[in-house]
């Protein structure tokens, strides 16, 4: 999942940005409102944390933006102001959520996967499933006929990632750009090694295969009763 964060504090940015990459988000940042726009607007985000208070164009003026140039993406709001008519203001303005500073980074995670998952026209229920294959996005425990699965953090967003698209082929650059950052080499074969060492994990030891090649194309996750073409 790819995310849009929007903090001009350098401190809280990184520290928000570490801990959404050990999450197995990908994550583009800037301190700057207009620049926030412009990626906004060029890139399509799975959510977007904004702060409130940012140069050239502050966060509430940059979600009415947003939202007034068609632009759907779940927002959270990250902000030092916590009266209620910021509150309201800040949702009044298209934010789906708001968060006061200080704050601790759990709830923060857990309040970007909900805007996540609400924000997902693909996916309803907080369990995925593909066969013998499941997916919980809320803890995110994987099974294949059972037995759990461990993944690090990219493997674990790529195998989301696919499950939301389940059945539908997905480009090598599309997967580039979930889960890896604004200015990722398209030229590298990492997309590759990423899908062989998700393979191994969860088709290996497997008689049906979920994952599938698309020669040419990308890749696909399907149920084994489901043709590949």
């Amino acid at each position: 999942m790819r995310v849009l964060l929007v903090e001009d504090d350098g401190k809280i940015a990184a520290f928000v940005e570490n801990g959404l990459r050990e999450a197995g988000f990908s994550v583009d940042r800037t301190g700057d409102g207009e620049q926030a726009l412009h990626m906004a607007l060029a890139v399509t985000y799975d959510v977007a944390v904004v702060d409130i208070m940012l140069p050239r164009l502050d966060g509430l003026s940059l979600i009415s933006t947003l939202r007034h140039r068609g632009i759907d993406i779940p927002i959270l709001i990250l902000s030092a102001r916590q009266t209620v008519d910021d509150r309201v203001t800040g949702l009044q303005r298209g934010a789906d959520d708001y968060l006061v500073k200080p704050f601790i980074f759990a709830e923060l995670l857990a309040r970007v996967q909900a805007l996540v998952r609400r924000g997902s026209k693909t996916v309803e229920a907080s369990r995925m499933m593909c066969g013998d294959l499941s997916v919980d996005v809320i803890t995110r425990e994987v099974r294949r006929g059972g037995q759990p699965v461990d993944l690090q953090p990219r493997e674990y967003a790529l195998l989301e990632y696919l499950m939301r698209n389940r059945g539908r082929t997905v480009s090598k650059t599309m997967i580039l750009e979930h889960i890896w950052d604004f200015h990722f080499d398209p030229q590298t074969n990492v997309v590759d090694v990423l899908v062989c060492r998700l393979r191994n994990k969860i088709d290996k030891d497997y008689p049906d295969k979920l994952i599938h090649t698309i020669r040419g194309i990308g890749y696909a996750i399907k149920a084994p009763h489901v043709e590949t073409r």
